[in-house]
């Protein structure tokens, strides 16, 4: 038996590396037609990203380019992004298949619900990042004054509401990191409970912070669910301690 082999599935060194370039090229590929098809639907992409812009501006939310390949910027990044969001599922599903192996059957059971619960709080992310977006830039409209007339660079416009959309899916990630710290036995439930306090007041500046637009509504869109997020995440590990 080789020194490298896996003492619970029994796959030597080089199998490993072989199945992580499988899992790695599959996810590439996901990548790379999911990128292209974001390419294809771009027209339909921008508009959807373009409606709390309008929302915001009914009366005048259109674009202004002034250079000549700002088009294709922005169809490039809305292919790439694209590919990346939508190719996400795969990704964390690929990992999950390779990590499976080496989980012990008590380990495993944990792993679709984490899986899942990955993807779904990253979408509910990104979903309310998006829809406070609007309150966002009306926010740093009234803050720029009456006499400033808005007409947005779309490459500028993409790159933030992409970033927040990203950053908020990301920090939804919060209740799932925590869950498995508890069942890691790192922290346990009481200890989280105790720190309910450090813990809401870390979460306020953390969310103060990271927020890319700066506004208080959007810093409270975030602050809010991560508050939530945490008592959640108490009462889960009490149920799975149990």
């Amino acid at each position: 038996m080789s020194r490298f082999e896996h003492a619970g599935d029994g796959m030597t060194f080089a199998e490993h590396l072989t199945e992580v370039r499988y899992r790695f090229l599959v996810v590439a590929a996901s990548l790379g037609v999911l990128g292209v098809l974001s390419f294809i639907f771009y027209p339909e992409i921008l508009h959807f990203l373009q409606r709390p812009y309008c929302h915001a501006s009914p009366t005048r939310c259109n674009f202004l380019v002034t250079n000549p390949l700002d088009g294709l910027s922005l169809r490039v990044k809305i292919a790439f992004y694209g590919g990346l969001f939508f190719s996400l599922p795969v990704a964390l599903w690929q990992s999950w298949r390779f990590i499976t192996p080496g989980l012990k059957a008590r380990e495993r059971r944990y792993a679709v619900p984490f899986v899942t619960g990955s993807v779904v709080v990253f979408a509910a992310g990104v979903a309310v990042a998006y829809f406070s977006f609007a309150h966002a830039i009306e926010f740093l409209q009234a803050v720029g004054g009456k006499s400033l007339i808005s007409y947005y660079n779309p490459v500028q416009y993409l790159s933030l509401i992409l970033l927040m959309m990203f950053v908020f899916g990301l920090t939804f990630e919060f209740p799932v990191v925590l869950i498995a710290l508890e069942l890691a036995g790192v922290v346990t439930p009481r200890q989280l409970l105790r720190a309910w306090r450090y813990a809401l007041i870390a979460i306020t500046i953390t969310s103060a912070v990271i927020t890319p637009s700066g506004d208080p509504f959007s810093m409270m869109a975030l602050a809010i669910p991560m508050t939530i997020f945490y008592f959640t995440a108490i009462a889960v590990g009490k149920l799975c301690k149990r």
